[in-house]
């Protein structure tokens, strides 16, 4: 049976494995680049090989593959981090998951909406599946992010431990039933009939099997590279003056770079209902599963897990889920939608920068 495996999927993630294990022993300046290139690498090696993975098993499942690895990347950046800072890191779960879920609905979506517009000036989706997913995405961000600055149990923008083992359940649950709905009792909402009547050839099973292989090893490399580089990130960000929540924003780009990519592509293939099904679900992904996780280790360690976020940022949150529910209210984009969207995410990196 034919095996069709890129070299190069191969190669980068070794190079990530051969870089984390110098990290220990060499610490030039040039050595960093290296690193970081590797980084990179192995995570453009992660988005083939789910990619081919989706394809085999077909949509929407497939859109669940690349979603929960790249969460666990997450997870484990995030946990290995707040065992690494302790104290000082009790906002760093907030900001990571903050900046990915603005990544996503702003400059994922965004870019991926204005680069099918610009090639295909008007691309069509199901509305009833993407409204399923912002009904949720809207009821778990507010839950998560924005509550926690109302409540009177614990002083400051935190839950008390009662708080916080409710809202994991709950945001379990919420994640739990969307992922019943897209892919069991209602997976006809997240097609595209045009994609329905595709016949591209799938991957081999042995292809596949050995994508799942390289994926673990590419997920794995990234998780231990990205932590090894994690000091230098946080000594480069305070010697340009930038503040700490710099930090999860890069993080979260560092993550969310496959699905990114995979949405983009998808979108210039004319498949904006793939594209926005990878995106929304990647945004619920990141905050039903890791706001629970890091919760749960938030109680198990005694470490803060501080989850509101500032005035201004709710402002731009809010903005940004009101233009999203607009933006894909019709069932059709322009680039308009793009233009609109994008402008929000590039609002939100300058006022980071800018406070």
């Amino acid at each position: 049976m034919k095996i069709s495996i890129p070299l190069w999927t191969i190669l980068f993630p070794v190079l990530a494995c051969l870089a984390f294990w110098l990290s220990h022993y060499i610490h030039w300046p040039l050595f960093f680049i290296f690193s970081t290139a590797a980084l990179i690498g192995a995570v453009l090696s992660a988005v083939h090989h789910a990619e081919s993975i989706a394809h085999r098993v077909g949509e929407p499942f497939g859109t669940l593959v690349l979603a929960l690895a790249v969460t666990m990347i997450e997870v484990s950046l995030i946990v290995s981090l707040m065992f690494a800072g302790g104290h000082d890191t009790s906002g760093l779960a907030r900001d990571t998951v903050f900046a990915a879920v603005m990544i996503i609905l702003n400059g994922m979506v965004g870019l991926s909406i204005f680069a099918g517009g610009v090639k295909y000036r008007e691309q069509n989706f199901s509305l009833q599946g993407i409204s399923s997913a912002l009904t949720i995405l809207v009821a778990v961000s507010v839950i998560t992010l924005i509550l926690p600055n109302f409540t009177v149990s614990a002083p400051g923008p935190f839950y008390n431990k009662q708080q916080l083992i409710f809202v994991g359940i709950v945001t379990l649950i919420l994640y739990g039933t969307f992922v019943l709905v897209q892919n069991v009792r209602h997976k006809d909402h997240f097609k595209d009939a045009a994609e329905e009547e595709s016949h591209d050839e799938k991957p081999s099973l042995t292809t596949t099997w050995l994508s799942v292989l390289f994926l673990i090893i590419c997920l794995g490399a990234v998780v231990f590279l990205a932590e090894s580089l994690a000091p230098g990130l946080e000594s480069w960000v305070k010697s340009i003056g930038a503040p700490v929540s710099l930090v999860g924003v890069i993080i979260a780009l560092v993550v969310l770079l496959p699905e990114g990519l995979s949405a983009y592509h998808a979108a210039r293939k004319n498949k904006l209902q793939k594209s926005l099904n990878l995106s929304l679900g990647s945004a619920l992904a990141s905050i039903g599963l890791t706001i629970p996780a890091v919760s749960f280790v938030s109680l198990y360690t005694g470490l803060p897990l501080s989850l509101g976020i500032g005035t201004g940022a709710t402002v731009l949150f809010i903005l940004s889920l009101f233009v999203i529910i607009l933006s894909l209210s019709t069932g059709k984009t322009t680039i308009l939608q793009g233009v609109v969207l994008l402008v929000i995410f590039a609002i939100y990196i300058f006022t980071i920068i800018f406070p």
